[in-house]
């Protein structure tokens, strides 16, 4: 957002605040009738988000996103270390972080980097699957450049053999919403397994529907990551369209990038790579959940093998 949006919003942001001001005195007026100081709370706490929203910080990127029929203003930090020392390292004693994707290629720079952590202490401890035995990784040999109009195609025809080889029960991840919907355009005739996809119903359903649906396969983006656990047979199959490249169009990712290349730093090494590598594992992971769950990790993004930085994300994957 620009300084002069910032301004013209001011004013508007000033009566808002204003208003939400006088709104919090009014509740807080009310000694002892619990929702009323939880409205006068949520009203503080509305004019301070209005206040970061509106205010040109230079360690804040400020933008508008659309999605639908909504239009929101947002601001986000460009580096989390200090809100991280601050809220959630602070003084304490000693403070605990574990995630299962958190090292790049065994090691944990990049985020100790971002978290403002450099001197903590990092291990990274073997893993409770067997991923020799439980899982194979395909990579197909032959594959159009991903930034190709060609890609598209090509990698419908290739998840619809997959489909076929795993009787369904699989995900389709990719990372736009494009993509999803020109492979699904393309499959839905061919293959004679349920389809669900991503948008046609809420989430939670989507995934309610997979679990109790033999066969089924579910076409999705972004949201279906991470955070969702389907242990078993009815997932035996995660594939992957591309590497999940952050978009350098996104304000904040532009915004990271600026400031690693304005102190003479390398952006897509030590912040573009790294994080895809993340996320992408962060997407693999939905295939075992358990030590008895088996299936085919499949990446369909020839990059992996064609150029340098591939080895990167071979080198992370289990």
């Amino acid at each position: 957002m620009s300084p002069s949006a910032l301004e013209r919003l001011g004013e508007l942001g000033a009566l808002v605040r204003s208003a939400l001001g006088r709104l919090s005195s009014l509740l807080g007026d009310a000694p002892g009738n619990e929702d009323a100081s939880s409205l006068a709370a949520r009203a503080r706490d509305l004019a301070d988000d209005i206040n970061v929203v509106l205010t040109a910080d230079p360690a804040y990127v400020n933008y508008v996103e659309a999605r639908g029929r909504g239009i929101s203003l947002r601001a986000a930090p460009i580096e989390v270390s200090r809100i991280v020392k601050t809220a959630i390292v602070g003084d304490r004693a000693a403070t605990v972080l574990t995630s299962a994707t958190l090292a790049v290629e065994g090691q944990f720079e990049y985020v100790k980097t971002r978290l403002g952590l450099e001197d903590a202490e990092a291990v990274q401890l073997p893993s409770e699957f067997d991923f020799t035995r439980q899982a194979v990784l395909y990579l197909p040999a032959e594959m159009p450049d991903p930034r190709s109009p060609e890609f598209n195609r090509a990698a419908a025809w290739v998840i619809s053999e997959l489909l076929d080889r795993t009787r369904g029960r699989a995900f389709a991840l990719f990372t736009s919403y494009a993509a999803m919907r020109d492979v699904h355009a393309i499959i839905a005739p061919r293959v004679s397994w349920p389809l669900f996809v991503q948008g046609t119903a809420p989430r939670t359903s989507l995934l309610r529907d997979f679990r109790n649906t033999p066969n089924a396969v579910l076409l999705a983006t972004a949201s279906f990551w991470q955070g969702v656990d389907v242990a078993g047979e009815a997932l035996s199959c995660v594939i992957i369209d591309r590497l999940p490249f952050a978009s350098p169009a996104d304000p904040l990712v532009s915004a990271r990038i600026k400031v690693i290349a304005d102190r003479g730093g390398q952006p897509f090494h030590e912040y573009q790579v790294p994080l895809a590598t993340l996320t992408l594992l962060q997407g693999l992971g939905r295939l075992i959940r358990t030590k008895t769950d088996r299936g085919v990790l499949a990446i369909l993004d020839p990059r992996l093998t064609r150029m340098p930085y591939g080895r990167r994300f071979l080198g992370s994957l289990p």
